[in-house]
């Protein structure tokens, strides 16, 4: 029988294999493939789901029976690693109790944890009925068309349909397990272009400038309140991110004006219902516009409570916290994956230090994150 210090070198080794692996985004560097080699010897089945340079990789471990069927859904691919780094950003590095790599929070931490728990709990309880699964992307941090949303449909062509998902994006804000994802704001992106003349600046009562214009548009944008929140969700906010007017010349009127701005929007709005009052605003200016819209991101909070029951057992469990339940934050394919698994949530490192250099996790986090992982699943297969 294996012994508690044999299993920390199992979880460290694969851990610093899969950090070492420079899998920028869509290159997955192998790790995939490094998982399979993992996990073949506990019985699992694995399907392969590329599409162009993204891999995809879906595994499953079929238990004695029927059951659950639950899955982890996770990404291989991290974004580059920049500037400002004091180590070799895919050499892992042990600092103050820190194991520094790109990756560590943003998510190769989870996906390691996840297998070694999966093949921990198969080990031990060998006659569980049910179904666990892994789902791996290497187009995450990319624009994900190739990704876990492609993947998604080609499994449901096999008729395979989880019960349970929990995704490992980092959720945490100061301490491992004191927060839950359990949905996410939508997202909507807009691009106008407001058109005008160009000209002289002294000539200004023959012009009409774009760049005023836009000006009245934001303003009248900013005025709106959009909605109070929703059952858990913060009410939608309006961004303006770019504007994009001129030449460079002082004494020239542009002659358009380039604005984009994003909505994140909870399910008490449709994507449907702003862009209307948005259009309607920019009609109002008289002027001839360009609009278009893009649609990142629909707006999902994850139906049921009995994998938010046993994910916030085991984490009180493993560390004595209580989670909170929250909607904050960015997207995932936890948007994705809400469409096609009706329970759905994100879990994962204190997230402090995603995309930035020097990224890290403390080492005690490691393992804490495989048994709460671990302890999820004796409670959604075992019972507690």
């Amino acid at each position: 029988m294996k012994s508690a210090a044999s299993d920390h070198d199992e979880l460290n080794l694969l851990l610093s294999d899969i950090l070492s692996r420079a899998s920028v985004t869509p290159d997955d560097k192998g790790c995939q493939q490094a998982f399979e080699s993992y996990l073949t010897s506990t019985g699992f089945e694995f399907i392969s789901i590329d599409r162009g340079e993204t891999k995809n990789l879906f595994c499953c471990k079929q238990g004695k029976g029927p059951g659950p069927f639950l899955l982890f859904a996770g990404h291989t691919d991290v974004v580059p690693p920049g500037e400002g780094w004091n180590t070799d950003p895919f050499t892992p590095t042990l600092r103050d109790n820190r194991l520094i790599a790109r990756g560590t929070q943003d998510m190769k931490t989870s996906d390691v944890c996840f297998a070694f728990a999966a093949k921990q709990f198969i080990r031990d309880y060998p006659g569980f009925n049910g179904s666990i699964g892994m789902l791996l992307t290497s187009d995450e941090e990319g624009d994900g068309k190739d990704g876990t949303v492609y993947a998604i449909e080609e499994l449901k062509k096999k008729n395979i349909f989880p019960d349970f998902c929990i995704v490992g994006e980092p959720t945490c804000t100061k301490n491992l397990g004191d927060t839950i994802k359990n949905g996410r704001r939508g997202s909507l992106n807009c691009k106008v272009t407001i058109h005008g003349e160009q000209g002289h600046v002294a000539y200004t009562p023959k012009l009409e400038n774009p760049v005023h214009l836009a000006g009245k548009l934001i303003n009248g944008l900013t005025q709106i309140k959009w909605d109070n929140g929703f059952d858990g969700f913060p009410p939608t906010s309006f961004q303006i991110s770019n504007i994009h007017a001129g030449t460079g010349a002082v004494n020239v009127i542009p002659g358009t004006c380039e604005l984009k701005f994003n909505f994140r929007y909870s399910p008490a709005l449709t994507n449907e219902e702003i862009e209307k009052k948005v259009e309607e605003l920019i009609s109002g200016l008289g002027q001839q516009t360009d609009v278009s819209w893009t649609r990142s991101a629909f707006p999902f909070k994850t139906k049921g409570n009995k994998l938010a029951t046993a994910l916030s057992s085991a984490i009180e469990e493993v560390t004595g916290m209580q989670p909170q339940l929250s909607t904050s934050g960015g997207t995932s394919d936890a948007r994705f994956i809400s469409r096609w698994c009706p329970e759905v949530l994100e879990f994962g490192p204190v997230n402090n230090l995603i995309h930035k250099a020097n990224e890290s996790i403390p080492v005690k986090d490691i393992s804490t994150l495989a048994g709460i992982y671990y302890q999820t699943l004796v409670n959604i297969f075992i019972g507690r």
